[in-house]
Order: structure tokens, then sequence, then C-alpha cells
């Protein structure tokens, strides 16, 4: 496996966008940080197997009671499953160069199979070590109760407090799931509410999310993650925040990081809380679509 350059060193292709880390594991490489995914991850995950019990990470199809999410150009999975981006859709392009990852423009988006999520089906899909950080009861411990349906950036400085609270050690290649109450409150909100958030304003619609900027990247790069998890519509805060600091545009386009979103945490983290166990062998194998730009994760979580 390549050894990772420093986030100084970034971006790799001095030509391309901005903190690119292209050509790291090859000029025609598609799958991104799901190449640190090896068949010694894999194996060392599955010592994660403790208590044999199985929690699936889809959020139901019948959710949310009212569609309120803006992506387009995407199955319609993502606006009810988490879909996890690779080739185009609304946020997986450094939108303001119109490139994707390692090089792929849009016109291979039409034109061609590049980068589709069918690629991470024929190398045995997203297999590994998973690790959840329950922002959700942590606010709750502290007292706080950070909105999760408006604007609602949630710092590095937070992060690090629930990743030493929960004594969590990271590895290279773990899959990092951010459990953030999103989907709690959404299933408790009323008909009448779901209608309201939905058709408020005329863009995307506000959520909580982590906070896009140059520290939060720096230790999602730092912390070699193969991809990353939330259960909001959204990673980063909605509306995005940052264009320079843009995390969908550094990760998907830059890194070839996958982000999976919409995913139902909620019984994942009543037990991980229960046996004080905040990491598990995680399995998720997306649909086998040739060129797919997203799929739901038909994710198993075991601990």
């Amino acid at each position: 496996m390549s050894p990772r350059p420093a986030f100084s060193s970034l971006p790799l292709q001095k030509s391309g966008p901005r903190g690119n880390a292209w050509g790291l594991f090859g000029s025609s490489d598609e799958l991104g940080m799901l190449n640190r995914l090896t068949p010694e991850n894999a194996l060392a995950a599955s010592k994660e197997i403790v208590y044999g019990i199985r929690i699936a990470t889809d959020w139901s199809l019948a959710q949310p009671k009212t569609p309120f999410f803006w992506k387009t150009g995407v199955p319609s999975g993502d606006q009810a499953q988490g879909a996890k981006d690779s080739r185009s859709g609304t946020d997986s392009g450094i939108l303001d160069h119109k490139v994707y990852f390692n090089g792929c423009q849009q016109e291979d988006i039409h034109n061609s199979t590049k980068n589709g999520t069918h690629v991470w089906v024929e190398n045995g899909g997203v297999v590994g070590r998973g690790v959840l950080l329950d922002y959700a009861s942590w606010a709750e411990s502290q007292g706080l109760k950070p909105s999760t349906h408006t604007f609602t950036p949630i710092p590095l400085s937070n992060l690090q407090k629930i990743v030493e609270a929960q004594g969590i050690t990271f590895k290279p290649a773990d899959i990092m799931f951010i459990r953030t109450g999103y989907i709690r409150n959404t299933e408790a909100m009323s008909f009448e509410d779901t209608n309201m958030y939905a058709t408020q304003g005329g863009g995307p619609i506000p959520a909580i999310g982590i906070e896009s900027c140059e520290e939060m990247l720096r230790w999602l790069w730092e912390n070699e993650f193969a991809a990353i998890v939330g259960d909001q519509p959204s990673l980063e805060a909605a509306p995005f925040a940052s264009t320079e600091y843009c995390l969908h545009g550094w990760m998907l386009a830059g890194w070839g990081m996958p982000i999976g979103e919409l995913f139902d945490l909620e019984k994942l983290a009543v037990e991980c809380k229960k046996y004080n166990k905040y990491t598990f062998f995680f399995s998720s194998v997306p649909l086998n679509v040739l060129g797919g730009v997203a799929s739901p994760p038909n994710g198993v979580a075991i601990l």
C-alpha cells in the first residue's frame, strides 16, 4: 500500500485542484481510499466480532415522511438510504474546477463507466473495521441540545472529546461513523413539520454536520480513514459554508474517499453503549450497477 503523504504535500498533482491525492494509488486508480481495505485489514476487522450481534444500518425506504433532500443525478436510494457517491452527482466534484477523482471529467460521467460504484463491488465492497462516534449521546451527556435540522457545524474539538470519552484509538483504514441524532429527530417529526421543513427556501435545506475547515480536513487525512459515514443528509453542515475547504470536494473528488449519508445508526448506538464497545466489523456492498454514481449501502455492523 502506498504510504500516506503529509497533508502539507497536497495537492499531489500540482496541476490539479486543491488538496487532491491523485496518483497516490496509480494514475488509473478508481478505488481511492478503498485501496486501504486490504485482505489483511479485513481479517483484522473480523476480530471485532465478539458478541455476534448484527445491526442493519440502512434507513427504511418508507422514510422520511416527506422527501426533502436536494441531490440530483443519483438513484432514488440516495434520498432514503445514504448513498455513497463516487462519480458525479451534485456533491462529488470539485465544482469550481468541474473535475472528479483522478481527473475524471464530466464527459467521462456521461460516456464511460469511469469511477463507477461497480468497481467497489468488483473489489469486494466496503468491508473493514467500523468506529462509531456517538455525538448525539455525548452532547446529551454534556447538557447540550444541538439542533439537527438547522445549520449546525460540529467542530473538530468536539469529535476529539468523543474519541477520548469513548476510549477510541483509530487504526489506518477505519470506516468512521458519526451519529448526530438527525434520523431519530426526523422520525419524531410530525407530517406537518416535515412538510414545513421540506418546503423552506429554494436551495439545500439546513442540517447538522461536521465543520468544513482546514483543521477538519487535516484530521481526516492524518487518521487515514477508508470512508466516512453519517446519519445526516450531508456529512458537512448544510448549506456548505466553505468553497475552499468543502469536505465533499476534497474527500470525494480529491481523495477518492467515499461518503455515506443517511445511515440509520440508532440501533448501533444502543448496542455500542450497552457493551461499551464502539468498534465493530462492517460490511457494505452497493448495488452492482455499471458506472453507478451512488447506491443504498446494504450495510451491516457486527459487534
